[in-house]
């Protein structure tokens, strides 16, 4: 069984990228949750995030929304739950190396 990756609208979506992408790679599946709609925005940028992480693995992901029902402090809210599976393989994407800038010529001087 996958823990479930709980998000909140204060989450750092780069931080929770590397929690999901952590997760599929070892079990080709995660569940993300997030209650309230700051929350939801973090976990699916989040998931965008990981499909990048991820895309350099040869992995895609797919994610599917659900709607459960939570107990938080005795209280039952709404949850959306995003189950984020793997979709294809494809062979890795290679690291390409970075363009370095040109560095542009120095400036003349035009004081005389």
């Amino acid at each position: 069984m996958v823990d479930t990756i709980k998000v909140s609208a204060k989450s750092r979506s780069t931080s929770v990228a590397g929690a999901i992408a952590g997760v599929i790679r070892e079990h080709k599946h995660a569940e993300v949750q997030a209650i309230g709609a700051g929350a939801v925005n973090q976990a699916v940028k989040a998931i965008a995030i990981a499909r990048g992480y991820l895309e350099r693995d040869g992995l895609d992901i797919a994610c599917i929304p659900t709607f459960v029902e939570v107990d938080v402090s005795g209280e039952e809210r709404t949850a959306v739950k995003l189950l984020v599976d793997v979709t294809r393989t494809f062979p890795p994407k290679p690291e390409t190396p970075r363009e370095e800038a040109p560095v542009p010529p120095p400036a003349e001087s035009t004081s005389k």
